[in-house]
């Protein structure tokens, strides 16, 4: 997992926002035990948690392609 995925700076308050990502507050609640062998399960909640963060990568990914691309792309040339 990447630092940034987990800490959000919005460009125009310049303070830190959850925006879809991963919540803390989950780690408190069933911390694991040495003798606890059992499988843990993902519950419906954990799993919409897991697609918003992954939607929220993919649209970091498209603003990220965009705006390299408006940097590299070819000067356009001026009128004759």
């Amino acid at each position: 997992m990447i630092l940034r995925e987990l800490f959000y700076i919005d460009q125009d308050t310049k303070m830190v926002s959850n925006d879809l990502r991963y919540d803390g507050s989950n780690d408190r609640l069933m911390p694991l035990k040495r003798k606890d062998t059992r499988k843990t399960r993902l519950t419906l909640k954990q799993i919409n948690e897991l697609r918003k963060a992954s939607e929220q990568h993919i649209l970091e990914q498209e603003k990220e392609l965009e705006f390299i691309e408006q940097m590299y792309k070819a000067p356009e040339a001026p009128p004759a």
